[in-house]
């Protein structure tokens, strides 16, 4: 381990980024901590930050941490490692208590402990993916560097110069369409490990995506559908209770609600179009039944006396 860290992290001047991870994670497990105990209405436990009526959201003083040490690490750009790497340590901190109020950023209203707060959860996995990839060395386009490409910005050789735009490019449009299909965590890995973009823009899009809204019709709706509930019930299962274990489970009158009520959903046909007629007197200001007379409605003919 000691070795991976100096050959890994240190040799490769990662000890900043180290220190971000790392400050992340301890805010977002001790913050996760106090709310909960703070939940629970832990005596010993000093409760909710307020001023007069107004309660002061760690939102507030995550922002406050991540300014300054955001404006430290400008000014202090050419000190040394050690400082470069506290200032980072704490922007990780003020970043966790920032994004673990995410949910209250998206929706404007504190749903903290309601299911949309699990927003928050999700926004906090994904930083922690995407600082500890780059903090193993994979980064976008990294399979530019195995095929020995050299750097762009001093690399005087235009046609790879162009290769390297033209995969950037088709990267980023193969991670809009997995994206679009509904595949968050594809989409991400994805744009470190190319070929997870190539599979997931082929395969079924989510059935609540906005693919699937746009381009579906009724028989591939329904085998995303059938696909949704036979291999994404047994993840979203296993994603929920790993957000209850480390975060705290939602109200119970919202656990489960919105992945239950995605995953039963049905599929309703869209109602077919009206025949030209139907808007032909917006052009002509003649009544359908002028122009068309098989569309005029049929005259019962008079009923007899005796049926009275």
């Amino acid at each position: 381990m000691h070795r991976w860290w100096e050959d890994v992290v240190v040799a490769h001047g990662r000890l900043p980024l180290a220190c971000l991870l790392l400050g992340f994670i301890v805010g977002f497990l001790l913050i996760r901590i106090s709310v909960r105990l703070i939940r629970k209405r832990v005596r010993w436990w000093p409760g909710n930050v307020r001023a007069g009526d107004v309660h002061i959201h760690h939102m507030v003083f995550g922002v406050v941490l991540v300014l300054g040490s955001g404006m430290g690490l400008v000014a202090l750009y050419q000190s040394s490692v050690g400082v470069i790497s506290s200032l980072a340590a704490v922007f990780g901190v003020g970043a966790a208590l920032v994004l673990d109020e995410f949910a209250l950023i998206y929706y404007l209203r504190d749903v903290y402990w309601e299911e949309q707060g699990r927003t928050s959860v999700d926004a906090v996995f994904v930083a922690i993916a995407v600082t500890g990839l780059l903090l193993l060395g994979f980064h976008p386009l990294w399979l530019l560097d195995i095929g020995n490409v050299r750097d762009f910005r001093s690399d005087p050789n235009v046609p790879e110069r162009l290769f390297t735009v033209t995969f950037a490019l088709v990267n980023l449009l193969l991670a809009a369409i997995v994206i679009a299909k509904g595949k968050i965590w594809t989409g991400l890995f994805g744009m470190f490990f190319p070929p997870l973009l190539v599979i997931g823009a082929l395969r079924l899009s989510r059935p609540g995506a906005p693919w699937a809204r746009w381009r579906y019709g009724e028989g591939l709706m329904r085998r995303a559908m059938r696909r949704e509930r036979r291999y994404r019930r047994p993840v979203i299962r296993a994603k929920i209770f790993v957000q209850d274990l480390l975060a705290g489970k939602p109200d119970a009158a919202h656990v489960l609600r919105a992945a239950e009520e995605e995953l039963s959903r049905t599929v309703v046909p869209a109602p077919p179009a009206p025949p030209p007629s139907a808007h032909l007197h917006l052009i002509t200001g003649r009544k359908p039944t002028d122009r068309h007379p098989e569309t005029r409605p049929v005259e019962r003919p008079p009923e007899s006396v005796d049926s009275q």
